[in-house]
């Protein structure tokens, strides 16, 4: 393996290592232990094949490095283009406005329980989103450097409070919140939003096929499989082994009363526990966590900001010209530093647009072009391919099942 695929590896796992890591305990927690057990088996293939279903489908433009919007158009047409351009936008930019509150409420959080410190909200959020913003501004290149000096560092913490939480689990309180099968497959199924977002890098996967195009030219599809297999492997091992430690560790009005505060898991757990360890670990994990998958997120936002606009023009296929893309920046810091100041729920954005909208685009989306595009052909597997097809729209039927 060289940098580059490292340095990708790594980028994807942090734009997979947001919000949904801190987030996720809270909800699949809900119904003990024996449904996270069930979610591990679930979610390797679906976070594996559908990621690599997608950057198969940036790779088939006709032309070399084109995104996904592009190639979206080309295959589709400009109706169907239209359309799955703007859903990859919302499946995105919530998600985005999430972190911006996100990072609001860790810090202020942080500065009102330990040193009863109170900032004006606008303010935090404002000077947060800024500095976060700021780094996009760098080249590709820096942008996944800094990512990567998140992510090491990240990796490391999670893995200490996976360990430091050991003492705290309660195998007899978790096991007793085991719910009759029925409950059982409803737990899972409302589950899955959570569950796509907390391992979902789509974001990020337009640019990394981009850039794997670049690099290889003569093998692209053969490392960007590796790159993917690579990164799902490690978000198995260290998202779940944090979510099982973390639920281990709460009861049910643990769970219920951690949604209502609107915080990350370990920001409850700083709260909750009173330690030192906790109170200081955990907003740099909240901190680490949400910047390392801004960045991603971003990438994917602004990419399908700048080709809406494009669309909009009539200027499909062509790159956005320098003043869309400073209205398109301006547009998204303007927006995030607002929602950040508004406080709404974040689970709510997570579970009613973010996963069914990001289940659209990188479940159903791919399997239908594999089956439409004479280029993609090759890639049919049909136990594959309905598997995924399959996970996409439960997930997306989950809102329903929300609903009822």
């Amino acid at each position: 393996m060289k940098s580059f695929d490292v340095r990708w590896m790594l980028m994807l796992f942090g734009t997979a290592v947001g919000a949904g890591i801190l987030f996720l305990p809270i909800r699949a927690g809900t119904g003990g232990f024996w449904p996270i057990v069930v979610m591990c088996f679930l979610i390797f293939p679906m976070v594996y094949l559908s990621h690599r279903n997608l950057a198969r489908f940036v790779n088939s433009g006709s032309k070399p490095q084109m995104d996904i919007t592009e190639v979206v158009t080309e295959h589709f047409g400009r109706g169907w283009g239209w359309v799955i351009t703007i859903l990859y936008f919302f499946a995105i930019y919530p998600i985005c406005l999430a972190y911006g509150v996100g990072i609001t409420n860790t810090i202020d959080s942080f500065l009102a329980s330990t040193y009863d410190i109170h900032i004006n909200r606008f303010i935090l959020a404002l000077v947060l989103v800024a500095i976060m913003m700021s780094v996009m501004l760098l080249s590709e290149l820096w942008v996944t450097r800094i990512c990567n000096w998140l992510v090491y560092p990240l990796c490391a913490v999670l893995f200490i409070f996976a360990l430091y939480l050991i003492p705290h689990w309660d195998f007899k309180a978790a096991l007793a919140r085991t719910p009759d099968f029925g409950e059982f497959i409803k737990v899972v199924w409302l589950t899955l939003p959570v569950l796509v977002f907390a391992f979902n890098h789509s974001p990020a996967v337009s640019t990394f096929a981009q850039s794997t195009q670049k690099e290889y030219p003569d093998e692209f599809d053969k490392k960007t499989d590796k790159i993917e297999f690579g990164t799902a492997i490690i978000l198995l091992v260290f998202v779940m082994m944090f979510v099982f430690s973390c639920t281990l560790c709460m009861s049910g009005d643990d769970f219920n009363a951690a949604r209502e505060a609107n915080i990350p898991v370990l920001s409850y757990f700083a709260q909750k526990i009173g330690n030192p360890v906790i109170a200081y670990g955990g907003p740099l994990v909240a901190v680490l966590a949400i910047g390392s998958s801004f960045f991603g997120h971003y990438y994917g936002a602004f990419e399908g900001l700048c080709g809406l606009v494009q669309k909009a023009k009539g200027q499909e296929g062509v790159k956005a010209p320098g003043g869309v893309r400073i209205a398109a920046t301006i547009f998204m810091f303007v927006t995030v530093v607002l929602v950040g100041y508004l406080n709404p729920s974040i689970l709510g954005f997570i579970e009613d647009l973010g996963g069914p909208f990001i289940a659209a685009i990188l479940f159903i989306m791919p399997v239908i072009a594999i089956y439409k595009v004479p280029s993609l052909a090759k890639y049919k597997n049909a136990l594959q391919d309905g598997f995924i097809f399959l996970m996409g729209a439960l997930t997306i039927l989950s809102i329903i099942g929300k609903m009822l």
